[in-house]
């Protein structure tokens, strides 16, 4: 199998965990790259990276770079992507891949322009106990899919000065949390949702702090969804079919669910992989990918999710200060 040369674009708690990955396959990265050259150095030594960019813009030029990891705010991304996909970089960038709908068109654009591979590091795309509860699905024996229940709740200080409530930073709970949130139920569904409904409250800074979604797609499932970044909830999904309803609890990198079945009421207890090694099924799966196995990215559930939010922030007319016309 070949080995492809991965590097790092930030440092922060992400990377570090793809650097312990990688460790745990018996790799390292090849290189970081930072705005803040110190940090990349010390990110370097800490895991034994050979390569430490002076300027974070010095990753896309570099020949022997196969795939970039881009982990920076989300405010960031699409300028960091133009740069990967022109240089022809294979890219996975932390979710949400970008701020809305247009820029993610324009990085696809890109990314089929200079044949490479974009993708979002969605974990819940990764994780196998999607993939075994997906094959339960498609069994039968749970009947038709039709409602799902999400909750997501942090609770984040009121320091308006760190990203979660920055506007600066594109903070707010729908790109944070909400991402999540949204692709477990895009997961589930048999397509796309096409009726939306949403309300919102908002933190001083003007960004989302708490959020209520109702969903409903063309085959008539129905999803609610509740997010907030100032009250804690737990982070529980529950999937209701005809015959039984799935719970899943710290779904964004879930390895247990319960199935209750509604005929007698009996449990069935389902797992599958681990929750500690949620990015090296991101990084293998994204090496499948540039070898060839694209659908294993799970893009196009990416891009049903940003046309999501994109739509929600809409309806609220809440946009960044980077974004300019319409969201």
């Amino acid at each position: 199998m070949q080995t492809y040369r991965w590097a790092t674009l930030g440092c922060g708690v992400i990377a570090h965990e793809l650097a312990q990955a990688m460790a745990e396959r018996g790799q390292t990265l090849y290189a970081v790259a930072n705005r803040t050259h110190e940090k990349a150095v010390a990110f370097a030594a800490q895991y034994r990276i050979p390569k430490v960019y002076d300027r974070p813009e010095d990753v896309f030029s570099d020949p022997n770079v196969d795939i970039i990891y881009i982990s920076t705010p989300h405010n960031t991304h699409i300028g960091f992507l133009r740069q990967a996909l022109r240089a022809g970089k294979h890219v996975l960038c932390e979710k949400a891949i970008t701020l809305n709908r247009a820029e993610l068109e324009e990085a696809l654009a890109l990314a089929e322009e200079h044949h490479v591979v974009l993708a979002e590091a969605m974990t819940i795309y990764h994780m196998p106990i999607y993939r075994k509860l997906r094959e339960i699905m498609d069994s039968g024996k749970l009947g038709a899919l039709r409602l799902v229940q999400m909750n997501f709740g942090s609770y984040k200080d009121y320091d308006m000065t760190n990203r979660f409530f920055n506007r600066n930073l594109a903070g707010g709970a729908m790109l944070d949390i909400g991402v999540y949130a949204l692709s477990f139920v895009r997961w589930f569904f048999t397509s796309k949702p096409t009726e939306i409904l949403s309300q919102v409250k908002y933190a001083p800074t003007g960004v989302d702090e708490s959020a209520g979604i109702l969903l409903k797609n063309p085959q008539e499932e129905m999803a609610t969804v509740l997010l907030s970044l100032h009250a804690k909830q737990p982070k529980r999904g529950t999937i209701a079919f005809e015959n039984g309803y799935v719970e899943i609890w710290e779904y964004p990198r879930g390895e247990k669910a319960v199935i209750t079945y509604t005929a007698d009421g009996h449990q069935e207890t389902i797992t599958a992989g681990s929750t500690r090694e949620a990015l090296r099924y991101e990084v293998e799966d994204m090496e499948r990918a540039v070898a060839g196995d694209t659908d294993c990215m799970h893009l196009a559930y990416t891009c049903d999710v940003m046309e999501i939010m994109t739509k929600i922030r809409q309806d609220w007319g809440m946009q960044y200060p980077e974004e300019t016309g319409e969201v």
